[in-house]
């Protein structure tokens, strides 16, 4: 590390100075922290800095090379990814955040995925898997004469290993798990996550291809391929597989969805292979063994207020927007360098390619600033021109890098030369990339996001709360003076000003958060942005609680026809623990309630009238029977197969139970919410769509007599809110991860 000159103290607000006490600062071995804010941006600046003593063609010396970092880091105008802060200058040195590891069909293939999965997340890093290439369940295993149990199986044990790491003592482990839309076994991994808490360490998305989403357009079916023959092994109807993966989404968020073809047609490197998954959040597409590097440019720092060429108020100081980006760039690529990876199949492959990925934050806060609606053309229009300008300034960067150090080693075979480009020292340039954590720090909004909220509370010591307003729409407040204790708090209440009629139009129309704007605008933004990203685009599409599933397939039809490489869907309320963003029902919702008295269970009387209908499931034909009184359910038998046998015992046991809660006075819709959507082992579609299993059939019956085919409001029924275990507040959904505004705690999968 190069010697400390005299510094200025970086600014850091209260939330930074938390998430770097907590997860950044190096510590003792009593675990006291022995650095400061100074002490963490100059160990980075100079340790990446150092790495240009090894080009004798460089411009820059290793001295001023670290200063011009520090202060780039220091005025917030680009922070790297976590792991380059955690550990540049540090002994472990694993400097990269996004990994992908491949996953074969063996036995010793799939364990060395989870062991190499492990030494990544106790290293820093998140991974990503295809288990595309494991045969599907019940497929015979040649060496053994069993059968396969499928990669579903196979994934339970990958999120248990995740569970017992600690990624460093700072940043627990986070996955993504991709299938084929051509796996025999699809239809269990897109049902994966309906039971709460599965897959918790996981975030999951199909890999759709263009073959898959033609069949989609033309009602066609489309053929299922045992991956380890190649041979067909089934076939299914497309637009009821996308109806399945419309409806998980409503239901739950999950899966999300990857255009494969789409990602593939920008792989830069082809000759060494098909990129089969992305990293946990989805922006970084990469081959199996290889890494990347990220970093952020935070836009609300390059605002000029004396400006005229943008937004209604004020611009963009364009010149210093490049030359952040230039230093960003060459601060990335001797990341590489420095970086210490965990495993060499890893430092080949990063060190043949010198993939980075350079990305944006602070993007509501500069539309803020300019006064430029989010949900506007001019707001697509700048975001094509800012993320334009990274590109190509980004490009240079790499160019001038490839003159003074020579092109990243697969220059040649790369499809790049045939694009028309010059010799560039990376392969990949720019992601936008999830910035929860980081933006906290430099004090921005998140990513390309709209903000979540306006105004919020968060806890402070001695159970104080105190209310964070976002500055620029505070500034705008008080230059109309119209900024009061009564209007912050109603706002704190609801993060939102869109149904506040006592303020002006124009600040409603400019200051709006992602509940406000309309999904489709949403997903414009995210395309326009990634005209101009070699990677991805993380992205959430947040919708609200009464969005349709005709919502979600109109954007999942849209992000294929826009050119997005995926997209990720939420639906405010939509998991068991929904997920509340503003106001004080968190508080109330974690109060202890009294205990309900008991409802004593109704006789059943000796003669009672129904109903028996068939139904036709996967494990055959099951006879359902509904006994009534006055018209409405008192008990429920089902039966299916020959007496004796597991599936009989199971359908029996299920009608016991609904008729005990039928008896005891619960009410129908709340015995169809539990039950409707459960998954099973053999679906079968049906004229009604997909039945999944005996409960979901049993649901669909009771669901079509009493409830005249509503859906239940099972899994998004809940309004407790999903709190910060390190700090209370409530969590907020975007791009990807559940995180924590006020702490900075993230939670991926």
């Amino acid at each position: 590390m190069l010697s400390m000159p005299e510094l200025p103290e970086p600014v850091l607000n209260a939330n930074a100075e938390t998430v770097l006490g907590k997860r950044y600062y190096r510590r003792d071995e009593h675990g006291k922290p022995v650095e400061d804010g100074k002490g963490l941006f100059w160990r980075v600046a100079s340790a990446v800095a150092g790495e240009e003593k090894k080009y004798a063609a460089s411009a820059w010396t290793a001295d001023d090379l670290a200063l011009a970092f520090y202060d780039l880091m220091t005025s917030w105008k680009f922070l790297p990814n976590s792991p380059t802060l955690m550990n540049a200058g540090t002994e472990l040195g694993q400097l990269s955040a996004c990994f992908v590891l491949p996953v074969g069909d063996s036995i010793e293939e799939i364990f060395d995925a989870v062991k190499f999965a492990a030494m990544i997340h106790k290293s820093g890093g998140g991974t990503g898997f295809s288990f595309s290439r494991l045969r599907p369940r019940a497929s015979r295993v040649g060496t053994t004469g069993g059968v396969a149990s499928g990669p579903v199986s196979f994934m339970r044990i990958f999120n248990t290993a995740t569970e017992q790491i600690k990624q460093g003592g700072t940043r627990r482990g986070a996955n993504m798990g991709i299938l084929r839309i051509d796996h025999p076994d699809i239809l269990e991994f897109i049902r994966a996550k309906e039971k709460d808490g599965e897959f918790n360490n996981f975030n999951l998305s199909v890999g759709l291809t263009e073959a898959f989403m033609e069949a989609v357009e033309r009602d066609e079916d489309y053929a299922l391929i045992s991956p380890h023959t190649g041979t067909e092994h089934g076939r299914l109807r497309a637009r009821e597989v996308f109806d399945l993966l419309v409806s998980r989404a409503w239901l739950s968020g999950d899966p999300g969805i990857v255009f494969l073809d789409r990602i593939n047609r920008d792989n830069p490197t082809p000759a060494q292979g098909e990129i089969e998954s992305t990293n946990p959040c989805g922006e970084q597409p990469l081959l199996p063994f290889e890494a990347c590097n990220l970093g952020s440019i935070n836009l609300a720092r390059f605002y000029d207020p004396s400006g005229t060429e943008t937004g209604a108020r004020g611009g963009i100081d364009w010149n210093e927007l490049k030359r952040g980006v230039r230093l960003a760039v060459r601060f990335l690529d001797n990341v590489i360098d420095a970086s210490r990876f965990p495993l060499p199949q890893i430092s080949e492959r990063v060190r043949r390619n010198r993939k980075i990925g350079l990305g944006i934050m602070g993007w509501a806060d500069l539309l803020y600033q300019l006064r430029i609606p989010y949900d506007s053309d001019a707001a697509l229009a700048l975001a094509e021109r800012v993320m334009a300008l990274v590109r190509d300034t980004g490009r240079e960067a790499s160019a001038q890098l490839a003159e003074e150090r020579g092109p990243f080693p697969a220059w040649e075979e790369s499809i790049l030369p045939a694009r028309g480009l010059p010799p560039l020292r990376n392969a990949t340039i720019t992601t936008i990339a999830p910035t929860g954590t980081l933006s906290i720090i430099a004090g921005c909004s998140s990513g390309i996001e709209p903000l979540f909220a306006l105004s919020f509370a968060r806890n402070v010591m001695d159970g104080e709360r105190l209310v964070e307003v976002n500055p620029y729409f505070e500034e705008a407040l008080r230059e109309r003076d119209l900024f009061s204790a009564d209007r912050m708090a109603r706002v704190t209440e609801s993060g939102s000003i869109h149904n506040m009629d006592d303020l002006p139009p124009e600040l409603r129309r400019v200051f709006v958060t992602a509940m406000d704007i309309n999904p489709i605008w949403h997903l414009r933004m995210q395309a326009a942005f990634q005209q101009f990203t070699d990677n991805a685009v993380s992205k959430t599409v947040n919708l609200p609680h009464d969005a349709t599933e005709e919502d979600i397939r109109s954007v999942y039809l849209m992000a294929y026809r826009e050119g997005c490489k995926g997209v990720t869907v939420y639906r405010d309320g939509c998991k068991a623990s929904q997920v509340l963003t503003t106001g004080t029902a968190g508080a109330s919702a974690a109060s202890p309630a009294a205990a309900p008295a008991a409802t004593p269970v109704r006789k059943r009387p000796d003669f009672m009238t129904g109903f028996t209908q068939k139904v036709q499931t996967g494990l055959g034909a099951m006879y359902l029977t509904v006994n009534e009184i006055d018209g409405k359910p008192f008990e429920v038998f089902a039966t299916i197969g020959k007496s004796g046998h597991s599936v009989t015992a199971k359908a029996e046991a299920i009608g016991r139970l609904v008729s005990l809660a039928l008896r005891s006075g619960v009410a129908v819709q709340d015995i169809v919410g539990q039950l409707k959507g459960i998954g099973g082992e053999h679906p079968l579609f049906q004229s009604g769509g997909l039945l999944l299993s005996i409960p979901d059939a049993i649901a669909r019956v009771l669901e079509a007599r009493y409830m005249h085919g509503a859906l239940a409001g099972s899994h998004c029924s809940s309004l407790e809110g999903q709190h910060c275990p390190e700090c209370g507040e409530p969590l907020v959904f975007q791009e990807g991860c559940h995180r924590c505004p006020s702490c900075g705690y993230t939670k991926c999968g």
